[in-house]
Parts: C-alpha cells; structure tokens; sequence
C-alpha cells in the first residue's frame, strides 16, 4: 500500500533547514519526520527555536537519520564538500535523496552521486525551488510560442549585500566547505534560469568576466561570465555578494521579450508577477511602445518550496507504486553543473574560454 504522507529526515541545521521545515508541514504529501546533526544539542536547539513538534525525531548523528527505516526520503542542506559522502549514503540506505545546490564541488562528484541514486533506485531532485513555481511554467508558455518567437538573448542576475558577520564566518565563505562560493551559490540560480530559457541546451562557450571580486581566503564573493551557442544565442548572469539585491531575469526573442525581478524568491507568497511584450513599436515622437508591456500575475497555492517537496514526494509515491525513478531533475541539475564548474575553472584558467563537451 502506498503511503499517503512521505516521511522526510533533515541532515544538518542550516538557516535554510527553517524554510524547508515549514515546506514539509504546509505539503499536503509531506510530514517532517527526524532531524539530524553532528550534537543532539544542536538539533534540540534547533528543534526549540523552530518550535518544531514533539513527534520530530532528533538525533545526534546524520548516520542515525538514514538508519532510521521509517525515514522515506533525506533533504540534505550540508556544504557542498559535503554532498558526496552522505548523499552516496543516503542512495545506499535506500533514501531518496533532495539536495541543496551547488549538487557536489564538482560535476565529477555529482556524477557519483547521481550514479549512487539511479543504482539504487531513489529519486532525486536539487532544492532549486523556483523552478517549481506555477509562474515558471507560465513563463515557459509564452517563451516557447510564437508570439516570443527565436529565442538571442538571456541575461540573469542575483545578488544581495551581505553582513560583515556573513562574510567573515558563514560556510560559503571557506574554500575547505564551498570552493566555489559565489558560483555555485548565487550563480547556480542565474545558471539555472538561463539554461532553463534554452530549453537546457548547453553552451558551447563559457566565458568569465574579469576582474571578480574575492576574499582573503580566494572565495569568489562576485562574478559574472558569457555564454556563447553555435546558432549565435548569447547569455550573461552576475552574481554578488557585495550589491543591492538582484533577482533578474530577461530573455529577447525575435518577436517578443520577458522580465522579472524577483525569480529567486518571488516578493508574495501566494503570487507573482512577470511582464511580457510582443511586436513592441515605439510611437509618434518615440514617446512610449505600443502595445504595451504587459504585466501577468500567476497565483500560488502554496509556497514555492512547498510546491517543490510536494512534486518530489510525488516522485518518490510513484516510485512505491512501480514506476521507474524520473531522472529529469537529475539530467537539468548535471547541466548546471557542469555549467558552473566552466565559470569556475574559467576565473582560475586567468579568464580562459571554456568549452563544453557535454
């Protein structure tokens, strides 16, 4: 019989553990079941500020969570060096796995961990949460019809000013946890969205910008780079942690263009909003376009992060019931990856273009 609620365990007590918390009670197909740490103080601590229920299991280990038979699946948000080891772990206890992005430190250890999963016939999917917004499928809609048209130009940026403590003390601040910092953090989001615009077509040129900024540790703290495709498409992304915040995105096409300001993390829970034009001309004296720029607002009924452990509880139930392990998050989450690791090594290569293979 297959269960209706999906029994999560949480391995680690990131400030991000908090959302997915509330997540996992708002899903109608979710329960949080165990929390994790390295002390059973620490989760108790953490399970006190939360005001976590008192069924919530805690545990003093990530070992004792993915012994735990009556855990279904893990939501993992360690640092990325991390991801390999337990997330490996997780697959071979026969938990499905949901991973916090960056996937691994490398497209080399994702590899392993995806291998892990597919062997072992656990779903998995990366907790990139707006792609599960009701608002990106809309938004897909239009740029795959003909009145956006042939798809040139993407461009996407997150950024947000970070606090001194942030950026003396926090994890992505130290090359030992997260070599790739801004990159993998921030950047993965900007990568995400714009191979989402292609359809999840690689590049076939990475490019970095020069000049990023970094710490004294050599953590990339801002960058930005360029994508080149063979039939001419070109996309740009930034990503900072010393800025205004940023939630960007603008796709041109032939015959239409798309904008947003707020795809990371729309501004209202319950709904969001992107603005869309087609044939724009200007008018008489250039002193306005028309038709003009329309702006379309898609309500939610539930948080994005919600909406994300629900289609993945949704996987796992169909795995329970005999269906092959959906490998779609998996394929999109190597791609950003893979993309990732070329901006990456792109800034250590002295700026160097970067070709991808695959």
């Amino acid at each position: 019989m297959v269960k209706t609620q999906i029994r999560f365990g949480i391995l680690g007590c990131a400030k991000v553990g908090r959302k997915m918390c509330r997540a996992l009670e708002l899903a109608p197909n979710t329960t949080l079941y165990a929390i994790g740490s390295r002390s059973i103080e620490t989760a108790s601590r953490f399970s006190s500020e939360n005001f976590l229920p008192s069924s919530v299991k805690l545990y003093g280990s990530y070992e004792a969570v993915l012994d735990d038979p009556e855990v279904d699946a893990v939501y993992m948000p360690l640092p990325a060096s991390l991801h390999l080891k337990w997330a490996v772990l997780a697959a071979e206890k026969k938990k499905h796995v949901l991973l916090e992005k960056p996937g691994a430190s490398n497209v080399s250890e994702l590899e392993k961990i995806l291998d892990a999963c597919e062997s072992n016939g656990v779903q998995f999917m990366d907790a990139t949460m707006f792609m599960h917004h009701p608002r990106t499928l809309k938004m897909e809609e239009f740029l795959d019809g003909e009145r956006f048209g042939r798809l040139q130009y993407v461009f996407s940026s997150f950024s947000y000013k970070a606090s001194p403590e942030f950026l003396e003390s926090d994890i992505r601040m130290k090359p030992d946890l997260t070599a790739q910092g801004a990159v993998g953090d921030l950047g993965w989001y900007c990568i995400r969205a714009i191979l989402w615009a292609n359809n999840y077509q690689l590049p076939k040129t990475v490019v970095a910008n020069r000049n990023p900024s970094l710490n004294k540790s050599g953590v990339i703290l801002s960058c930005g780079s360029s994508f080149y495709w063979e039939d001419g498409r070109v996309a740009n992304f930034y990503c900072s942690y010393l800025t205004d915040i940023t939630m960007d995105i603008t796709a041109l096409g032939s015959n239409g263009s798309i904008r947003l300001h707020d795809f990371v993390v729309p501004f209202q829970e319950n709904e969001a909003q992107y603005f869309q034009a087609c044939n724009s001309k200007f008018i008489n004296l250039s002193t306005g376009c028309e038709p003009a720029r329309s702006g379309e607002l898609v309500r939610a009924d539930l948080p994005q992060e919600a909406l994300m452990v629900q289609e993945f509880a949704n996987l796992v139930a169909n795995k329970a019931d005999g269906l092959k392990v959906g490998k779609k998050w998996a394929d999109i989450c190597r791609k950003t990856q893979v993309i990732v690791d070329a901006v990456y090594n792109s800034i250590v290569r002295g700026f160097e273009p970067v070709e991808i293979m695959s």
